[in-house]
Order: C-alpha cells, then structure tokens, then sequence
C-alpha cells in the first residue's frame, strides 16, 4: 500500500469508541484486575497562570464612574435607542410581510381580553371598566418598550388575586363595611351601591379600593425598574420552572374558590389572610341555602358552553386560522338575555352595572399607603417579571431572536407604574393569550396596538352596553381559563420519571400556595427549593474509580462493569462542592470506600504495645505469633488519588477537612493526591496553605497523570509501612 492510501485510509477510519457496560444494581462486590504494565518515566504536566491585573478597587470604580459619565451624541442616542427599542425595529418594519398577521393576532386578542379584563377586575376587587384601562395601557406601552414579538401583555389572574388580598385587607383596615363584598364595586343588586364611609374618608369604598390597587401597582412598578436598572434580574434564577408552575396551580384554586360564591350568586366577604380558601368555602356550605338559583342555572349554562368549545379551540387550532371567541359570544348572549328578562329584577340578580366611557383623569397613588403596600409588592413585582422574561425568552428562542432581560424587566415595570396614574392594576405576560397571539400569526410588538386600539373602541363607545351583564358569567369566564393550570396534574407522571424533587417541591409550592396564601406559598416554594439544593449537595453521590482497559478514561466502578482497579492505589471521586455541610459526609464516604486511617492507626499502637507488653513479659522468648503477624500485615494500598472534576469550590471547612484526611492518612504510610481539581478549587488550596511550595506536586492535572506518578514513586522508593494492619470502617 502507497504511503498515500495509507493516509488516506487514517483520514476515513472511523475512532473506536469506548463502550461501558453498566453494572447491576444488585451488584455486592466486583473483581479487581491487577495490570502488570512495565513502570515508564513519568512527564509531569505543567501549566503557567495566567497573570492577574493588580487592580485598585478605587482606580477601578474611578474608571467606571468617568466611563458612565462621558456624553456623547452617540452615547446618548445608544441609550434612547436602547430604552425605546420600538425606534430600532419599527423603521424597519416590513409592511407587506408582516401587517396582515399582525393585524389579525391583536384583534383576536383584543376580543379576547373584553371578557377577559371585565372578568378579572372582580378579582382584583375592582369596578370592571379599570380591567379595561390596564389591558389598554399595557398593550400600548409594552409596544414602546417591549423586546418580545410574540407575548402578550396584559391582565394575568394570579397577580389580580395578590392585588385583590391587599385591597381587601387596606378595606378592612380603613374601616370600610366588607360584610357586602359581592355587592360593592360597581355591583347593582337590592343593596346601595355607596357603602358606609368611616369619618374622614373623602371616597367611598369603590373609590378606595382603586387608590388601594393602583399604589400597590405602582411600588410593584418601582422594584421592576429598580431590579432592571441595578440588573438583578438573577432574582429571577430562584424560581424554577417547578416553583412557578406550582405557585401557578396553588394560586389556581384559590382563584377558583373565590369565584365560586358569584357563580352561586351570594354575597359573602372575601376572605384573606392564611387559610383564606378554606375559611372561603366554609362560608359557602354555611350559606348554600342562599343561592340565587337564576345565577347557578346561567353558570350552568355557560360553563355548558365554554368547556367544550374550549377543548374543540384547542384539538382544532392546527386547522383553524384563528380561535373561536366563544367568550364574547357568550358575554354579548348573557347580556341580552339579562337585560331583557329583566333578571336584576325579578330574580335579584348581581350584575355589572355602569361601566363609564372614556378615562377618568389621572391621580397619583397614595404616598400614604406604601409604607403598608411595600411589602405586598415584592411578591407581586417577582412573579409579574419572572412569568414575562421566561415567556418572552422561550418564545423568542423559539422563533430565532434574543430579547434582553433587563429591558423586559423595563417595560414591565413602567407597564405598572404610568398606568398606576390612570387608575390600573398590576400586569404581566400571560401563557393563554400569547399563544392565542403566536398562532394567530403575530409577527412584531405592532400586534399590541391593534389589540389597543380595539380595548380603546370597547372604552369610548361599547362599554356601557355590558350594564345588564351577571357576575355569575364572569365568574364562570374567569373559571374556565385556569384549565390550563390545573392541567399540570396530568403532567406529574412524567415530571416524577424526570426529576422527582421538581416533582416535590411541585407539590410544596403548590400545597402552600392554596393552602396557607400565595404570598407565604411562594416563599415557602423558594425557601423549600433552595433547600433542596443544599440537600443534593448534603449527600451527593461517591464512589471508587477504575479505569476503561488500554484506555486514560475512569469512571465509577459501581455504575459499570469490567473496570481494572489499579493495585495499590484507590480512586475516590465525590460528586459536589466540599464545604461545611457535606465535610463530614466527605470523611465518611472515603473512610467507608478505602479505610479509617484513625482506627488504623490506633490498632498498630495497641498492636506495638501488646507486641512489647509480650516479649518483656515471656523470659522464654515465646512470642505471640498472631499478634506479630498482625503488626507487620502491609495495607491493602499505598495511594488514595481523590478526583476532584466534580468538586466546584471549596470553603474553609472543605481545606480544612481535606488536610486533615491528608494528614491521617499520611500518619499509616498513605500518600494523599488530588486530581483535576479547576482553577478556583486550586486558588483556595493555595490560599489555604493545603500544601508547601515544594509539595505542589501533589496536585495533578488528570487522574491518569495521578496514578502514574503513585506507581512511579512507590517503585523507586518501594516504600514499606511497618506495623500495618487493614481495616475498612463501615
């Protein structure tokens, strides 16, 4: 064969691969092959760091300070730009291509969001007409600053509920009457609409609880735009995809609970507080005997309509160009057959009453209150912003374009704070109605304006018409879109097979949420996550390595099968960072895997001195053969080499933990070698002082490199440890 086809054949030849079998789980022991490779010279590896800037933390915030103060025309425009990124795309913006599909996607939002923010302003314990305000102020700025093509901006029924809670409870405190929750708010039934005012109080209880809403909308706007500006958007880490989903779920059942009284038609206080859902139905058992029956017999009625044609929207939107808006339909239907039946009066039905046209003029929130809303508005500014950015990061991933997290935290933010003025409540991103939006071939943020422009033509002309229409259809609209949430039980099966602590804390996050209240539900979820983060890292797993035949590979000997332990030397690898509370955990696992070098060290001193305690005392010379031969039994191996790929970081407790291993185990005659440990574990070791400067050469760049140099050093120096004695601790 030419030297040509020979290198041609090299080129083509495809690599063998390494196959590992695994081992049974059943597996109580393995066979150790020992290699009777010939001892070859060992190269050791050397790397030079890298040199590290001396930086002065004052010329380093000097330099930054006259970096962010420098004005130019192109700075400037940088920051428009960047603050108003509609200035970048809209210049751009191709008319032909993409007009028709945004023009659809809004306007089938827009009817949509009619029902939709009538609805949910009841939970949020507002009159219907400021649903409509926030949904129109939302789309319109969310289209000035927004990053996302595809999400939709708006009214979202978990952060009404927290709105809802805190106006209740800023209700009760002020003194207003909460015993007719159901009948206040713009609600028209047999009682005065005008509740009684405590002394002093210059609006009535409708009128307070918008100042209520909108100040907590306005602080929850503030620590967006504070997060967005001090960039700790990786607050948003915290929350997993598990947390969010349960919290979701969890808040899901709390908002159907208080929806269930205006679809019996009763008039009860809204409970809040820890145990409010329970505390809920138990006033709905006590007064069942109340139930205005035109009220069940309507939601009966729609819920009848709305499920299936929900379901059919959802099996059918493959082949259908856009969704059926079943919910305007059943709101223009209800309507008209309320306000010709006649059913406010006849059956004392609760009904919608007047809802103004045009805005009211705005008012800036209640500086009083936010020393007793700040808190709320924590909670209520985290979930809004994490359910937008991870909405908006997954779409636009999925479409091919990249959103910046800051600037979604930007928008959001003043999304809460200017509408605050118009008297709005809180939003944020919503999963339903952005894939409505997506497939009804939305293409740019222009999709906002004409779902705008349609809430704006319900605001100054049409929304009067909806004075005839029961709460009862409301409650039953608001209802119907949680089926999403409470679907995920079906996808617990599959989230136990993936990952069964997202799974529990699922469920943790979710218990709590329903259960206790969703303010305390999702602290509960993050403090119960990040629980069980450090618990991963409390117990991780640890195991002894051997290495693949004719191979540098190494990998447990636990897991796969026809793995060559190398004699004389032990291989330990640990699965996590070593620090404070996996030290001990740490010892253990190594002691349990090779041996206790304490017990060891004291069995050869209890040995010597009976061994001494023997030959002074027996004049004849006779010995205890069992106890000599014990002293002088060598120890199964002269090397541990502790793998340290997975170890992270380590803390002091971790550098303090592995000297004193190092020195134990020094103590009977074994040499202690670390291998592959980065950067920043090799920085602590060294700030640590874990070795001199002339035992660097006890850390290794690779385990391979590790046991050559072990089988190197014990050849030349056939190290003897006298006295020894084996003992695996358990």
């Amino acid at each position: 064969m030419s030297l040509k086809n020979k290198e041609q054949d090299d080129q083509y030849s495809p690599p063998s691969r390494i196959h590992l079998e695994h081992e049974e789980e059943s597996r109580n022991d393995f066979q150790q092959f020992e290699t009777n490779d010939q001892c070859r010279p060992h190269a050791r590896i050397h790397l030079e760091p890298q040199e590290k800037p001396d930086t002065n933390f004052k010329q380093f915030v000097i330099k930054k300070l006259e970096k962010s103060c420098q004005c130019s025309s192109t700075k400037a425009r940088n920051i428009i730009f960047g603050f108003l990124p509609v200035l970048q795309w809209l210049p751009k913006y191709n008319l032909k291509k993409n007009i028709l599909g945004d023009v659809m996607s809004g306007l089938i939002v827009g009817i949509l969001l009619v029902p939709q923010s009538i609805a949910y302003s009841l939970l949020a314990g507002q009159e219907p007409v400021y649903g409509l305000y926030t949904s129109f102020f939302a789309s319109f700025i969310y289209f000035l600053l927004g990053t996302s093509r595809h999400i939709s901006v708006g009214i979202f029924g978990v952060l009404c509920l927290m709105i809802g809670e805190v106006v209740d409870r800023e209700l009760y405190k002020a003194g207003y009457d909460t015993a007719h929750v159901a009948a206040s708010l713009g609600a028209v039934s047999n009682e005065s609409t005008l509740l009684s005012q405590p002394s002093g109080k210059i609006c009535d209880k409708s009128c307070y609880a918008v100042i209520v809403g909108s100040t907590v909308t306005f602080m929850a706007g503030v620590y967006q735009v504070a997060m967005g500006f001090f960039q700790v958007g990786f607050v948003s880490v915290y929350l997993s995809d598990a947390l969010l989903s349960g919290f979701v779920t969890g808040a899901s059942f709390t908002v159907l609970t208080s929806q269930a009284k205006y679809l019996l038609g009763l008039s009860l206080p809204r409970s809040s507080g820890v145990g409010s859902l329970i505390t809920t139905w138990i006033h709905i058992f006590r007064n069942i005997h109340k139930t205005n029956i035109c009220d069940l017999i309507t939601s009966l009625l729609c819920l009848l309509v709305l499920l299936p044609t929900k379901e059919l929207n959802e099996r059918l939107k493959s082949k259908l160009k856009a969704p059926i808006p079943t919910e305007l339909f059943v709101v223009v239907a209800a309507t008209l057959a309320s306000h010709f039946g006649k059913l406010n009066e006849k059956y004392n039905t609760s009904i919608a009453g007047h809802i103004p046209t045009g805005f009211l003029p705005p008012k800036a929130p209640d500086w009083n209150l936010i020393p007793n809303v700040a808190v709320d508005a924590i909670a209520i500014s985290i979930i809004g912003f994490a359910i937008t950015v991870s909405l908006s990061e997954m779409f636009a991933k999925k479409h091919g374009y990249t959103v910046k997290a800051n600037q979604e935290m930007y928008a959001i933010g003043f999304c809460n704070i200017i509408p605050s003025f118009f008297h709005c409540f809180a939003t944020s991103a919503a999963l339903a109605k952005t894939l409505v939006k997506e497939s009804t071939g939305c293409q740019s943020q222009l999709s906002g304006v004409v779902t705008a422009l349609v809430l704006l033509l319900v605001l100054l002309v049409i929304a009067p018409l909806f004075y005839s229409l029961q709460k009862s259809v409301l409650g039953v609209i608001t209802i119907v879109n949680l089926r999403g949430a409470l679907r995920k039980f079906k996808d617990l099966p599959e989230m136990w097979r993936i990952s069964r602590m997202d799974t529990v804390i699922w469920f943790v996050t979710m218990l709590s949420s329903a259960l206790i209240s969703t303010e305390i539900g999702l602290l509960v979820g993050v403090c119960f996550s990040l629980f069980c983060v450090i618990l991963r890292t409390q117990k991780p797993e640890a195991s002894l390595l051997g290495v693949v035949e004719e191979s540098e590979i190494f990998e447990s000997m636990s897991a796969y099968k026809n793995l060559q332990a190398k004699s004389g030397i032990k291989i330990f690898r640990f699965v996590a960072p070593l620090y404070y509370i996996n030290k001990e955990y740490f010892k253990s696992s190594l002691y349990k895997k090779t041996l206790n070098p304490v017990l060891v060290k004291a069995a050869q001193k209890k040995a010597v001195k009976k061994k001494i305690k023997k030959e002074t005392a027996t004049l004849s010379g006779i010995r205890d053969e069992v106890s000599v031969q014990l002293s002088h039994d060598p120890l199964e191996f002269h090397t541990i080499v502790v793998d340290c790929s997975a170890v992270q970081f380590l803390d002091t407790a971790g550098i303090h933990t592995l000297k004193e291993v190092r020195r134990d185990y020094e103590a009977i005659g074994i040499q202690v070698l670390l291998a592959q440990c980065n950067p920043s574990v090799r920085d602590s070791l060294a700030r640590g002082e874990y070795c001199k400067k002339e035992e660097e050469n006890l850390l290794f760049y690779s385990v391979y490199e590790a046991m050559t140099f072990a089988e190197d050093s014990q050849n030349r120096k056939d190290i003897y440890v006298p006295n020894g004695l084996s003992f695996s601790s358990d």
